[in-house]
C-alpha cells in the first residue's frame, strides 16, 4: 500500500514536469492546482498508511489491558469457586452470588505424635510409654475471611467483571466436565471476540489482528482465559500483559 502511494506521488511529480514543458502555459495554473490537490490527497493517504497502524496498536493495547484485567478477575473468582465447590461455574450470577457470601478458612498446621497403643501392646511394651509412636498433623481453624475481600482487596469490581470494558457486551462464560484418560475434570472458559473489543477501529487492521499467530501477540480471534478442550486455566495473552505480581 505504501509503495503504491509513493509511486503515485512520483508519477504525479513527473507528470507535473512534463506539463510544465509541453502544455500551453494558460492551462498550467489549472493543471497545477489539480495536481497539487492529488498530491496532497496521496500525501495524506501515505501519512495515514504509516501512522494509522501506530494509532491502532496504541488503542488496541489500552483496550486489551482493560479486558485482560477483567479476565484475570474472572479466573480468580472461578478458582475460588472450584476450591469450595469442586467444580467451575458457567453462570456469572452464580459466581457473583458465591463471591458475595463465601469465606475461606484460615488454618494453622502443627505436627504432633502420640503412643501407638496397639503396636506397643503387641510387642509387650508399655501401651503409653513404649517405643512406638504415631506421627500426625493437626489442623486448627483460626478464623474465616471473606473470599471477595481476599481476592479483590475489598473492592466490589467482581460484581461487574462480566462486562467487557468500553462496550455494552458481556464476556462469554461456559463450564463443563472434561473426560481425559486419567479422569474427569471440571473446566471453564471466558472469552470475548476481538471484533467487540476493537469496534470502531480500522476494519482491515481488525481483520489482520484476528489472524495474529506469534509469541508476542494475542493469538486468534478471541481474548480468553481457560479452555473447554483441555485442562488449562491460563489466558491466551503474552507475558507482556502480566505484572510482576501476576507472573
Amino acid at each position: 500500500m505504501i509503495l503504491i502511494i509513493v509511486l503515485s506521488i512520483v508519477v504525479m511529480i513527473g507528470f507535473a514536469i512534463l506539463v510544465a514543458k509541453f502544455v500551453n502555459p494558460k492551462f498550467n495554473t489549472l493543471i497545477s492546482i489539480v495536481l497539487l490537490v492529488l498530491c496532497a490527497y496521496l500525501g495524506y493517504q501515505l501519512y495515514q498508511s504509516i501512522i494509522g497502524p501506530v494509532h491502532f496498536n496504541q488503542e488496541k493495547e489500552e483496550r486489551y489491558k482493560k479486558v485482560i484485567a477483567k479476565l484475570k478477575d474472572i479466573k480468580a473468582g472461578q478458582l475460588a469457586y472450584q476450591e469450595l465447590n469442586g467444580k467451575f461455574t458457567g453462570d456469572f450470577d452464580s459466581l457473583v452470588q458465591f463471591l458475595d457470601t463465601a469465606k475461606f478458612a484460615i488454618t494453622s498446621r502443627r505436627d504432633t505424635s502420640y503412643a501407638d497403643v496397639e503396636k506397643n501392646k503387641a510387642f509387650g511394651l508399655d501401651p503409653y510409654k513404649g517405643g512406638y509412636y504415631i506421627e500426625d498433623i493437626i489442623i486448627d481453624t483460626l478464623r474465616f475471611t471473606s473470599i471477595k475481600d481476599s481476592i479483590y482487596q475489598k473492592s466490589d469490581r467482581y460484581k461487574t467483571m462480566m462486562k467487557v470494558p468500553g462496550t455494552d457486551k458481556n464476556f462469554e462464560l461456559a463450564a463443563k466436565k472434561l473426560k481425559k484418560n486419567d479422569g474427569v475434570y471440571s473446566v471453564f472458559e471466558a472469552k470475548v471476540s476481538k471484533d467487540i473489543i476493537l469496534e470502531g477501529l480500522n476494519k482491515d487492521l481488525i481483520t489482520q489482528e484476528k489472524q495474529v499467530n506469534s509469541v508476542d501477540g494475542v493469538n486468534g480471534p478471541y481474548i480468553k482465559v481457560g479452555s473447554l478442550n483441555e485442562v488449562n486455566t491460563s489466558g491466551n495473552w503474552p507475558k507482556l500483559y502480566d505484572s510482576v505480581k501476576d507472573k
